[in-house]
C-alpha cells in the first residue's frame, strides 16, 4: 500500500502539469490566432481544476497504469473549446492551435530533464522521490506528445493533417472524427507481438526519438554533473 501511495504521489504532479499546460497552450494559441472562445470560458489558465476531467484525467490513467504494470496509459482532459471559424485563417491556423499542445509537452519534458540534472548535481539518486518525479515527468510528457500527434481526429495530429490536406481530402478526414476516439482505443488494445499495435508502430518510435533528442541536448550538462 505504501508503494502504491508513493507511486501515485510521484505521478500526480507531472500528470497534472502535463495536461494543464497542454490544454492552456491550445487556449493561448487559439486566442493568439483570433478565437477568444477558450479565453472567455476561463480555459487559458494554469489552474488544473479548469482542465481536469475526473474520469479521463485521474481515474482511467491510474487504473490503466497499475493494471498493466506501467506498460499502458491513456487519459484525456476536458477539450479546450475552439471556434475554428473564428481563427483569422481557419484552415492554416488550426494546425498551429493543434500543435501548441504537443509543443508544450516537449517544453515540459525538457524542463523535467533539466530538473533531473539539477537534482543529480546535488547528489540525488535515481530512486529518490523528486528524481523519480522528474523521470515520470519526462515519460508522461513524451507519451502525451506522441499520442496527441497521431494523425486522426479528434487528436491534435488529426487537426494538423486536416490543415495540410487539400480541402477534398480534409473534409473526408473530418468525417472520421466521431469514431476517432474508438479507433485510437482499439489500436491501443490490439496486441502486436508483446506490444500493442499503436505503441509498436507509432508511440514507441516517437517516444524513443524524444528520449534520444533530450539525451543529446542534455549531454553537455550531464558531463558537467559527472
Amino acid at each position: 500500500m505504501n508503494n502504491l501511495i508513493q507511486t501515485i504521489s510521484v505521478i500526480a504532479l507531472p500528470l497534472l502539469f502535463a495536461i494543464t499546460l497542454h490544454e492552456a497552450a491550445h487556449a493561448y494559441a487559439a486566442k493568439y490566432f483570433g478565437d477568444p472562445t477558450a479565453y472567455m470560458q476561463g480555459r487559458m489558465s494554469l489552474n488544473p481544476a479548469k482542465h481536469i476531467d475526473p474520469m479521463g484525467t485521474i481515474l482511467i490513467p491510474l487504473l490503466l497504469y497499475f493494471s498493466t504494470g506501467g506498460a499502458f496509459m491513456f487519459g484525456y482532459a476536458k477539450p479546450v473549446p475552439v471556434n475554428f471559424g473564428g481563427l483569422r485563417q481557419p484552415k492554416r491556423d488550426m494546425a498551429w492551435v493543434a500543435l501548441a499542445g504537443p509543443a508544450a509537452n516537449i517544453v515540459m519534458a525538457i524542463g523535467w530533464m533539466l530538473a533531473l540534472i539539477g537534482l543529480a548535481a546535488t547528489g540525488a539518486e535515481k530512486g529518490d522521490f523528486f528524481a523519480m518525479m522528474a523521470q515520470y515527468g519526462i515519460r508522461i510528457n513524451l507519451v502525451l506528445f506522441a499520442l496527441n500527434l497521431f494523425p486522426l481526429p479528434p487528436l491534435d495530429g488529426g487537426r494538423i493533417l486536416f490543415s495540410v490536406l487539400p480541402h477534398k481530402y480534409a473534409f473526408k478526414l473530418a468525417k472520421i472524427e466521431p469514431y476517432g476516439f474508438f479507433i485510437v482505443l482499439a489500436l491501443m488494445l490490439i496486441p502486436f507481438g508483446d506490444q500493442r499495435l499503436l505503441y509498436a508502430f507509432w508511440m514507441d518510435p516517437l517516444i524513443n526519438a524524444g528520449y534520444a533528442a533530450l539525451q543529446w541536448l542534455a549531454t553537455p550538462l550531464w558531463a558537467l554533473v559527472h
